[in-house]
């Protein structure tokens, strides 16, 4: 019988090679694997009829097998094969590559079930690679589940492994306090485990899942609390106030009353006795930056260091000019240290960053080495918070005694579910744009309209503009070969369809160094036409780029998009943005449609976590608190209040988690806190 630390190569059916592939998923032991809850289930209980079936969505459907296709070779030297399937609402074409064994497995006459992604058009259905069951099968376990897995690692074998691994489950000791089981009616952490890898019926299922995802977010809930109160100590930048007005007069322009309002806000923290802890959550181009150079003047008034942390090497030289402008005329010395940096001036950096020099110190993550040392930091911000785990800012915070820590994010967060994702910082707010920002026009089209856009781009370049364009993915995929991958768009579409213009490649697995070349030479206007992933998503400011062009636009969360929408209207000449689908699908026309009507932030998070969920709104893990497993944040906002409240009590019982009947529960929180390091 297997035991909870037992590493996971030593279960049956894993071996080595597995063991390796489960690591990728964060699974390293059998009380890992137990703690790895499918994402959904396969209910084969409930098949549609082929022309009911929802189009582009996962499902089951329930048909009989009339012929199979000769197996066929195409490119790549793969091997097609094909059956038809039918019902009396329709016929369904499945494919496979491959895969002679799913075709074989097939008898003629026979009904099956076949789960998976239904595409194709209306009257001609078709589904690639479908799970199948008989009947025997599908009354033996109606319910199948499905868990998130990794390139090697399909969710069968995972499903199988923790069968193997279920035995161990009573082992599992149980965190929550017995009285919330009896108040909630909630089985034990046991039980639960075994209803969710392995339910009799949906009821069972939905008990275990509520048990859960309840201590999910309980457990969340008391690290927030923890980390609140551990930085409610004294401050060690204590501050004086100061009136703002000199540095307000020093700018070009008039700040917003919402730049005004978030500034006095993080004043009044500063000169407050524990350390600040404030979020500063904006839309694109509403002034994040001012309101941060405001703050950094206060504090260099009051004869502290700031640092600023940037995500990438090129923001964090952005970063740094621009507030050289506003700042160095007030005789606060900017100071740059990026990883890129020659020897000589890391050197000359970190001297002026140790004895006092530097008043600012902006960087990306080289900021937080060892070597780092400063005289008196008084003021730590993240800039792109979703881009850091609460233990990056940490380490940035944990470069002085307790100073003050402001975090700022241009990912929208509709203000109620941001209190409690960021429960343990105060929110500033700024929703209203600068004056002279032009709204950018949005349009969706089909890529049959690819030629004539071409055209457009064409002129927009002609009149000495420049063009974002960015895919989806890197590399082309082999199951999906409509997903527009960068390099081949950028070989076999866009230089072909502009040729005679200076046309750049940016991805994520170029160097750091490569990166910040090509964006410099697009910044510089050295490229007419930037080709990109979502890399240019945050924070670059390229004032002469009107149009932005997303492929594959259905492949993106609306937030995501907005974003790169934001790269353009910078400037002074109107700017677009186009948006190029092909899924025919009612749901993704009305999302995209939303987006070309919509131009404010806050609306577009809201329909965004309402029709798509928190996982794609925030992307893989990238609201900066630890992944969450069964648990959504959006969808599971009630019993994330009744966890909270709980955890509120149970704190001002006992603050620090230390007596004896809470041990278990510190354990899981010191669990759940420690993967927000993994984060990027």
């Amino acid at each position: 019988m297997p035991a909870l630390d037992d590493n996971i190569q030593y279960l049956k059916g894993v071996g080595p090679a597995f063991a390796k592939k489960f690591e990728k998923l964060g699974i390293h032991t059998v009380r890992d694997l137990l703690l790895h809850y499918p994402r959904r289930y396969i209910d084969y209980t409930k098949p549609y009829a082929v022309a009911e079936a929802p189009y582009d969505v996962d499902c089951c459907v329930r048909a009989e097998v009339l012929q199979k296709e000769p197996a066929r070779r195409i490119r790549g030297g793969r091997t097609l094969y094909k059956v038809l399937a039918a019902d009396d609402s329709g016929t369904l074409t499945l494919s496979w590559f491959n895969a002679s064994y799913a075709s074989e497995s097939l008898a003629i006459g026979q009904s099956y079930y076949f789960e998976g992604r239904v595409g194709g058009t209306l009257t001609h259905r078709e589904m690639l690679h479908p799970n199948i069951r008989t009947q025997a099968q599908v009354e033996a376990g109606p319910l199948v589940p499905v868990y998130p897995s990794t390139e090697g690692l399909p969710s069968g074998r995972i499903a199988r492994c923790v069968e193997a691994a279920l035995s161990a489950a009573d082992d599992l000791e149980d965190p929550l306090p017995a009285v919330l089981l009896t108040r909630y009616r909630m089985p034990s952490r046991a039980k639960a485990v075994r209803g969710i890898h392995a339910p009799h019926s949906v009821e069972e299922a939905t008990a275990a899942r509520r048990r859960l995802i309840f201590e999910e977010l309980y457990v969340l809930q008391l690290g927030i609390f923890l980390m609140r109160g551990h930085g409610r100590q004294k401050t060690g930048a204590p501050m004086h106030p100061v009136d703002l007005e000199p540095f307000w007069r020093s700018l070009p322009y008039a700040p917003t009353g919402a730049q005004r309002r978030a500034s006095n806000e993080i004043c009044a923290d500063l000169c407050g006795e524990v350390p600040m802890n404030r979020l500063l959550q904006g839309d694109v181009g509403s002034g994040k930056t001012l309101v941060a150079a405001a703050a950094i003047w206060h504090a260099a008034q009051n004869g502290w260091q700031s640092a600023m942390l940037a995500p990438t090497e090129l923001l964090a030289r952005q970063h740094a000019a621009t507030l050289a402008d506003r700042l160095e005329p007030f005789g606060v010395n900017v100071t740059l240290l990026v990883g890129g940096m020659k020897a000589a001036e890391r050197r000359v950096a970190l001297s002026a960053i140790a004895d006092g020099r530097a008043g600012l110190v902006v960087g990306t993550h080289a900021v937080l080495t060892d070597a780092v040392q400063f005289k008196n930091l008084g003021l730590a911000i993240v800039d792109e918070q979703h881009r850091f785990g609460v233990r990056q800012r940490g380490l940035l915070a944990g470069k002085a005694h307790s100073p003050h820590l402001l975090v700022m994010s241009a990912t929208p967060i509709p203000r109620t579910l941001g209190l409690l994702l960021y429960g343990d910082l105060d929110i500033s707010v700024l929703d209203e744009l600068p004056p002279g920002r032009k709204p950018i026009k949005t349009w969706f089209i089909t890529g049959r309209k690819r030629r004539d856009m071409y055209g457009y781009l064409e002129k927009q370049i002609a009149a000495g503009h420049q063009v974002y364009i960015v895919c989806p993915a890197i590399e082309q995929n082999e199951m999906d070969a409509s997903i527009q991958a960068v390099t081949t768009y950028y070989e076999q579409t866009a230089c072909p369809l502009l040729p005679g213009r200076r046309v750049g490649l940016l991805h994520g697995k170029l160097k750091s160094r490569e990166k910040d070349a090509v964006m410099s030479a697009f910044k510089a206007g050295e490229l007419d036409v930037l080709v990109s992933t979502t890399v240019i998503e945050v924070g670059v400011d390229v004032p002469n780029a009107t149009v932005m062009v997303i492929e594959n636009a259905e492949r993106f969360g609306l937030s995501a998009l907005h974003q790169l929408r934001g790269r353009v209207g910078r400037g002074s000449a109107d700017s677009c943005c186009i948006l190029i689908s092909d899924n025919e699908g009612k749901t993704v026309r009305e999302r995209l449609n939303f987006l070309c009507h919509t131009q404010n932030g806050f609306e577009i998070a809201k329909y965004d976590l309402e029709t798509r969920g928190p996982g794609d709104f925030f992307g893989e893990a990238q609201h900066g608190l630890p992944t969450l497993h069964v648990a959504d944040l959006v969808q599971d906002t009630r019993t994330l209040r009744v966890a909270q409240d709980e955890a509120k009590a149970l704190l001002a019982a006992d603050p620090n988690l230390a007596q004896p009947g809470h041990r278990l529960l510190a354990d899981e929180v010191e669990r759940l806190f420690s993967s927000a390091g993994a984060m990027n």
